[in-house]
This record gives structure tokens, C-alpha cells and sequence, in this order.
């Protein structure tokens, strides 16, 4: 067992929101997933406050060691997740965090505050890759719109409030330590990368949302620099994601500082992938290894905060 944010965890390989729908694997598999279920929690897909249908198709693209999906947080909106969702979740026997992302404070605050009522969510994770207004930047990528964010939610709230972070920023530290400093419990990262798809022998975008979110193994390292630099500079716990696919990526994250590892892309190929990667995590960390940091006293490496920019 282990703790995260006071939650006890049995493993620490979770899903990326969005990347393993619970409800449809139950349908495909059976209550036998509820006695086997692939991760120590379960974080939802994006709740937003309204109903949203996605972008147009086509919404997937196969990119060179990874994929861009354009899907565009399509969801049943606040209410329809209360009423349909949850309940169906909450039978899941791990934890479960629910993903929630507006455009503004205010929506955010609905959705947390809807959020925290209900006994059946242990934790909430805040998405915060929705563009400001003001600035043009994503929330998430603007230390000022982030600290503002999260200062006016923290008081809604007295579960644990993770903060999913944006990869599309220039100081991904300087945000993280932003989330911190208004009372964010944990961060995590990295979300997908800003890609584009162009339709074969045309300069015309592929996908029906012109831009997607490049994930897998493609992202792996840009992944680990991220965690690891923002791990250098939050005490909090921080979840690492990104092109995770065995245990040794898992192993990895941890190493540069990751409290929890979430898995996406993988979940795709194999819907088993968590339990894999966790079953071969645990065999590499009985072994060890000189890289591995796990609860070593050692420092952890130093990383440049200026690698974006070299």
C-alpha cells in the first residue's frame, strides 16, 4: 500500500483522464473487473458544465511512435455525470478522482463545489488546458490565470485538488510552483502536446478539429524533463504521465521525482496495461538498480529549468 494526498493506493499506476472508459470496459468484461480492476484509482474523463459532443471526425491520427487525437472532451456535462455516471463509478473498488474543466472561475467553482458534495469522489482533478480570454494562453500555461484559478476553488473544496498541467508552456515549473502556492495538493503532468495532422497530399489539417494532442510513446521524454524539473521545485506529490508502456517508464518518472505514474496511450492496446506495467514496476523496484531514487536518501539529479529553451 501507499499514500497519496491521504489517499491508500495499492499500487501506484493510475489511468490518464480520458484514456480508459470504466464503464464500457464493465459492460465488455463483467463485475469480474471490479474484483481485478488494472489501476490502484480511477480518474474520470473531463466533466465540463455543459453537455459537450466533441469535435467533428475524424478524430484520430496514427503519428510516428504515438497518436494525435482531436477528440474534444466530448461528455454527458455536470448534471448527466452526477445522475449516470457516478453512480456506476462509484461501484469501481478503488478511489476514484473525478477530471473537471471550465473556461472560467466560475464554472470551475460549480463543478468543484458540485464535485465535493458527493461522497462517492475521493479526489478532483482540475484540467487546466482551457484558453483564457484575457490573455490568449491557456490557463495552465500562465502562472498569474492558474494561481488566480486555483485560489478562488481551494476554499470549495476539502478533498484533495490536483492540477493537471499543461506540457504547451515555456516554464512548466513556474506554473506548477504557482498551483502550489494557492493550495493545490499534488500536480500532475504532462498532458498532451499541441500537433497537427495534414491529409495526405494536401496542406489541408487532418482532423476535424485542425490541431490535436500528440500522446505515447513519442512524448516519453519531454515527459520525464517536465516531471522531473517540476519535481525539483514542489514539495507535493506529483503525478508523471506520458508514453508510459512498461515498467521501466513507469520506473523512470519515479525516479525524477513522480509519486504516482498515470498510463494513456497504452490503455488503447491493451486495456490490461496498468496491472502489467504495476506487476513489472513492482519486479524492478525488489530488484533495484544504482538509478533507482524510490525513497532513497541520494538527491535526485539536478535538471536545467532552462532545457526548453536549449
Amino acid at each position: 500500500m501507499i499514500e497519496f494526498c491521504g489517499l491508500r493506493l495499492a499500487h501506484p499506476i493510475i489511468n490518464g483522464s480520458g484514456t480508459f472508459d470504466a464503464i464500457a470496459a464493465r459492460r465488455a468484461f463483467g463485475d469480474a473487473l471490479l474484483d481485478d480492476f488494472p489501476f490502484s484509482a480511477f480518474v474520470s474523463k473531463t466533466i465540463t458544465l455543459a453537455p459537450r459532443a466533441g469535435n467533428p471526425p475524424p478524430r484520430l491520427w496514427e503519428a510516428q511512435a504515438g497518436m494525435i487525437n482531436s477528440i474534444g472532451l466530448p461528455n454527458r456535462g455536470l448534471d448527466g455525470y452526477l445522475e449516470h455516471d457516478l453512480p456506476q463509478l462509484a461501484a469501481l473498488s478503488v478511489p476514484l478522482i473525478t477530471n473537471v474543466m471550465g473556461s472560467s472561475a466560475e464554472e470551475v467553482a460549480r463543478l468543484v463545489e458540485a464535485v465535493d458534495a458527493r461522497d462517492e469522489v475521493a479526489a478532483i482533478e482540475l484540467n487546466v488546458s482551457c484558453p483564457n480570454v484575457r490573455t490568449g494562453l491557456d490557463i495552465g500555461a500562465d502562472p498569474v490565470s492558474l494561481a488566480a484559478l486555483v485560489r478562488a476553488v481551494r476554499p470549495l473544496t476539502r478533498k484533495p485538488l490536483i492540477v493537471k498541467l499543461t506540457p504547451n508552456t515555456a516554464d512548466v515549473a513556474a506554473v506548477a510552483v504557482a498551483a502550489e502556492g494557492e493550495g493545490a495538493d499534488a500536480i500532475s503532468l504532462i498532458n498532451t502536446l499541441r500537433a497537427m495532422a495534414l491529409e495526405p497530399g494536401s496542406a489541408r489539417p487532418w482532423l476535424g478539429g485542425g490541431t490535436g494532442g500528440l500522446s505515447g510513446p513519442a512524448v516519453r521524454n519531454v515527459a520525464i524533463a517536465q516531471v522531473a524539473a517540476v519535481a525539483r521545485r514542489v514539495a507535493v506529490p506529483v503525478v508523471g504521465m506520458g508514453g508510459v508502456a512498461d515498467g521501466t517508464h513507469a520506473k523512470d518518472l519515479i525516479s525524477v521525482g513522480a509519486s504516482l505514474v498515470a498510463v494513456g496511450t497504452e490503455n488503447f492496446r491493451d486495456p490490461r496495461a496498468g496491472a502489467r506495467i504495476a506487476a513489472e514496476l513492482k519486479s524492478l523496484q525488489i530488484a533495484g538498480s544504482p538509478s533507482t531514487y524510490v525513497n532513497a536518501s541520494e538527491p535526485r539529479p539536478e535538471v536545467d529549468a532552462n532545457w526548453v529553451d536549449s
